[in-house]
């Protein structure tokens, strides 16, 4: 896998991550489940393909809890910190916030989703996508 290391983890540690290469579709999410998994009103979020994602942490894979029919909530089985969200396409979309670095550039979100559920009061902004 060549291309940069982007790693993370839980607020424990004992689940580590490094995903390896760009980061793909960053985002906002609104949602009822990114809001209730997260506990915050809006989660941000960026996409790796499962084989460039290495657990590399004590506690290996984090836990999950089936969410959707095509989706499971990722979160550390010590402290309970929400990792993110592994899909069945296989795609692991990590929340930003998890990262080491989540001042990296390449998490600027693109897009937002299910504006309609996110609060009034919740100003959030995007990158501007020139063409």
């Amino acid at each position: 896998m060549a291309g940069k290391i982007h790693s993370g983890g839980c607020l424990c540690g004992a689940v580590r991550f490094e995903a390896t290469g760009p980061a793909e579709k960053p985002h906002t999410c609104s949602c009822r489940f990114c809001q209730r998994h997260t506990g915050a009103p809006t989660a941000a979020w960026v996409e790796f393909p499962a084989g460039r994602i290495a657990w590399t942490g004590a506690a290996g894979r984090p836990s999950t809890w089936r969410s959707s029919d095509y989706s499971s909530r990722a979160f550390c089985p010590a402290c309970g910190s929400s990792i993110g969200a592994i899909d069945d396409e296989p795609v692991v979309a990590l929340l930003v916030g998890s990262f080491d670095d989540p001042t990296d550039p390449a998490f600027m979100p693109e897009y937002h989703s299910f504006e309609d559920c996110r609060p009034g009061w919740i100003k959030v902004e995007t990158a501007s996508v020139e063409e």
